[in-house]
């Protein structure tokens, strides 16, 4: 068997989920600065939005969690992109046509 070949930071560590205030000792090699307790132990700890605790998928109940305005945020992105789209379709427009009059010069 290979020597050193695994991580040297394979520890314990504390994973918080925020939404369901639910938390798991779990191996990992994560890095983190957070410590937290746990069976009255000090674990290194890291928070996470989702786990098995809090998806719907696990629970069976559907849950709104907009975490951070991410849905306004994609609303937003599409709306700026299907803004853009008439500006692209125009200057494609006038490639073709300065295009088309630039062979048209040169045949002539």
């Amino acid at each position: 068997m290979k020597t050193d070949i695994h991580p040297k930071n394979y520890r314990p560590v504390i994973f918080h989920d925020n939404s369901s205030e639910e938390q798991f000792l779990i191996w990992s090699t994560i890095e983190t600065t957070e410590t937290g307790k746990l069976d009255g132990k000090e674990y290194p700890l890291y928070k996470v939005e989702v786990s098995s605790a809090s998806h719907p998928f696990y629970t069976g109940e559907h849950k709104e969690m907009d975490i951070a305005g991410r849905a306004d945020k994609f609303r937003k992105r599409v709306a700026k992109a299907s803004e853009k789209k008439p500006v692209k379709k125009a200057v494609k427009k006038a490639v073709k046509k300065a295009a088309k009059e630039t062979e048209e010069t040169k045949e002539a």
